[in-house]
C-alpha cells in the first residue's frame, strides 16, 4: 500500500512537471507519456478514486484505451467509460455502452437516461450509418422516437434503401415497421404499388382484429342499427365518427376507410374477399372496394339496402364511384389528427405551392355527365328494387337528380302501382326544362340568323368591289329552249364575259386594272348597264 501511494504521488508530480516543461508532449517519447497516464488511471480505478480519474480523463492525456477499458468495466464505472469514449470520439463504442445500460445489461446510477442520450447523440451527429445501425435497435425500446429518428432527412433516399430498412425494422419490431411504412406511403407519398398493398393488408388485419373483439363488434353493430333507424341525411361515416367514443379501434377503422378510398395502387380483390364475411358490420368498407372494382350496382345496393346510407349513395353517383368525398376526409383529418390520410385524396403538391383548403377539396379527377347519368339510373333502379317502401327516397332522388335522368327511362322503370305524387315534381321539372331548352334553341337560332345577315350586309360591298358578284340566270319562261346560253345573253343585252364588262367600266372611269381574272359562266349570266358592272 505504501509503495502504491508513493507511485501514485510520483506520477502526479511527473504529470504536473510535464505540463510545465513539455506542454506539447513532444520532448519525451510518446510511449513514456502513455505509460504514465495509463498506470495512473489504473491506480485510480484500483484505489476507488473516481473523482481523480474523471479529472485525469478531462485533462490532456495519453491513456491506452485497451489497458483501461477492462478495468473500468470490471469496476462498473460505466459513466467514466462513456466520458472517456466521448472525449476520444469513439462513437460506436459509446453507443454500445449506452445500449447495454438502456437494455439493463449494465447498471450505473450515474448514467441517468442512456436511451435519451442515444437519441440526442444520434440527432446531433446526423451520421446516416450510425442512425441506420442503431435506429433499428432503438425501435424495440421506443418505436415512436426511433421512427422519427430514422425518417428525418430521408426525403431523397433511394427506394431500394427504404425497402431494405423497412425489412430490417419488420424483423426488429412489426409495430414500428407499420409506422415506417405509413411514413413512406402517407408522408413521402411513395407510388410503389407493393408498399400500398402491404399497408392496405396491415390495415385490414388491424380492422378484423378489432372486429374479433366482442365489445367493439357489439358497439359497431349498435351504431349501424341506430343509424338505420335515425332517418338522417348525414353520411354514415360522419355519424360514426361523431357518435363513437374515441379509442384505438375507432382510429383504426377511420384510417382504414380513408386509405381504402384514397389509394389507387393496392390490389382490391383480396381485400374484398376478406371483407365479404363481414358485410353487415363493415358495409361501408365493402362498398368502397366494390366501387373500386367497378361493381357499381353492388356498391350502391350495399349502401342503400344494407347500410341505409342514401347520402353516400347519391355522393357515389356525383363523384363517379367514390363513397367518401374529399371534403369529408378533410373534416375527419382535422378533427382526429388524420391529416396524412386525408391528404391522399389529392395529388402531391409540388414544392413552393400552397396547400389551401380550397385546393385540398378539388380532386384532379373529373366525372363526365354521361357517367353521372349512368350511375344515377343504377341508383334509381336500386331504390325501386326496395319496393314502395323506398318511394319517398325515390321521389327525393328524382327531384334532386332529375337533370341526369331521362323522362322516358324513368316512366318505364316506375311500377304502375306507385302513386303519381312520386313523379309529379320530377315530371314538372323535366317538362319545364325541356320547354326551356327548346325556347333557348329557337332564340339561339334566330340570333345566329341575324348575325349571318349582318355579316352578309357588311361583306356585300367588298365582294361587289372585287368583281365577284354572280347573278342567277334570267328565267326566259321556257321560250327559245334550243338557243344557247350565249345567244340568250346577246338577245337580252347581257354580258357573259365579266372581265370585259369590268374592264370597259374601268376604262370609262379612267381606272384600268390589270389583274382582272376570267370567270367561266357555266350557266350563270352577268350583265352591265351604263353605270358599270351590276
Amino acid at each position: 500500500m505504501a509503495a502504491t501511494d508513493m507511485l501514485r504521488s510520483f506520477l502526479r508530480k511527473w504529470r504536473r512537471k510535464r505540463r510545465l516543461d513539455d506542454p506539447g508532449g513532444t520532448i519525451k517519447p510518446k510511449a513514456l507519456y502513455q505509460a504514465v497516464d495509463t498506470v495512473l488511471a489504473r491506480l485510480y480505478v484500483e484505489s476507488d478514486e473516481k473523482s481523480e480519474l474523471l479529472i485525469l480523463i478531462h485533462e490532456p492525456n495519453d491513456i491506452l484505451m485497451s489497458e483501461v477499458e477492462p478495468a473500468l468495466v470490471t469496476a462498473k464505472w460505466f459513466n467514466a467509460l462513456c466520458q472517456l469514449y466521448q472525449i476520444r470520439g469513439e462513437d460506436a463504442k459509446l453507443l454500445d455502452v449506452w445500449s447495454r445500460l438502456a437494455a439493463g445489461e449494465w447498471i450505473d446510477p450515474e448514467v441517468e437516461d442512456p436511451l435519451s442520450n442515444m437519441f440526442t447523440f444520434l440527432n446531433e451527429k446526423k451520421d446516416r450509418a450510425l442512425i441506420r445501425q442503431w435506429g433499428v435497435w432503438l425501435t424495440k425500446q421506443d418505436s415512436e422516437r426511433a421512427i422519427k429518428l430514422l425518417t428525418s432527412g430521408r426525403k431523397h433516399n433511394r427506394q431500394e434503401d427504404d425497402f431494405a430498412l423497412l425489412q430490417q425494422i419488420q424483423e426488429s419490431n412489426p409495430a414500428a415497421a407499420l409506422q415506417f411504412l405509413e411514413h413512406l406511403v402517407l408522408r413521402k407519398r411513395s407510388q410503389n404499388a407493393a408498399l400500398h398493398v402491404q399497408l392496405a393488408t396491415l390495415y385490414v388485419d388491424q380492422l378484423l382484429s378489432c372486429v374479433s373483439d366482442e365489445a367493439t363488434s357489439k358497439l359497431w353493430r349498435a351504431k349501424v342499427s341506430s343509424y338505420s333507424s335515425s332517418q338522417t341525411n348525414v353520411p354514415f361515416l360522419s355519424y360514426f365518427a361523431s357518435t363513437t367514443p374515441d379509442s384505438d379501434s375507432k382510429r383504426t377503422r377511420l384510417k382504414t376507410i380513408l386509405f381504402l378510398q384514397a389509394s389507387e395502387l393496392y390490389d382490391v380483390e383480396p381485400i374484398r374477399t376478406r371483407l365479404q364475411d363481414y358485410e353487415k358490420l363493415l358495409s361501408l368498407e365493402l362498398s368502397i372496394v366494390e366501387g373500386k372494382l367497378g361493381h357499381d350496382r353492388s356498391a350502391l345496393s350495399i349502401l342503400v339496402h344494407t347500410l341505409h346510407d342514401s347520402s353516400s349513395a347519391e355522393a357515389y353517383c356525383t363523384l363517379g364511384g367514390e363513397v367518401v368525398p374529399a371534403k369529408t376526409a378533410q373534416s375527419l383529418g382535422e378533427r382526429f389528427s388524420l391529416q396524412s390520410w386525408a391528404a391522399l385524396f389529392v395529388p402531391p403538391v409540388s414544392a413552393g405551392k400552397a396547400k389551401s383548403s380550397a385546393a385540398f377539396m378539388k380532386r384532379q379527377k373529373s366525372v363526365s355527365e354521361e357517367r353521372k347519368r349512368e350511375l344515377t339510373r343504377i341508383l334509381l333502379e336500386v331504390y325501386m328494387s326496395g319496393g314502395e317502401a323506398m318511394s319517398g327516397r325515390t321521389a327525393q332522388l328524382l327531384a334532386a337528380q332529375g337533370m341526369n335522368l331521362d323522362v322516358v327511362d324513368v316512366l318505364s322503370l316506375i311500377p304502375p302501382e306507385w302513386p303519381l305524387r312520386v313523379l309529379s315534381s320530377f315530371l314538372e321539372r323535366s317538362f319545364r326544362r325541356t320547354l326551356h331548352t327548346r325556347h333557348e334553341g329557337q332564340i339561339i337560332k334566330s340570333i345566329a340568323a341575324s348575325e349571318n345577315l349582318a355579316v352578309a350586309e357588311r361583306t356585300w360591298l367588298i365582294l361587289r368591289e372585287q368583281g365577284a358578284i354572280v347573278e342567277e340566270a334570267v328565267d326566259d319562261d321556257g321560250e327559245d329552249d334550243e338557243k344557247s346560253g350565249s345567244e340568250k345573253a346577246v338577245g337580252l343585252g347581257l354580258e357573259l364575259d365579266e372581265k370585259t364588262a369590268l374592264l370597259n367600266a374601268r376604262v370609262e372611269e379612267g381606272k384600268v386594272r390589270e389583274n382582272v381574272v376570267d370567270v367561266e359562266p357555266e350557266g350563270r349570266m352577268f350583265y352591265s348597264d351604263n353605270s358599270g358592272l351590276t
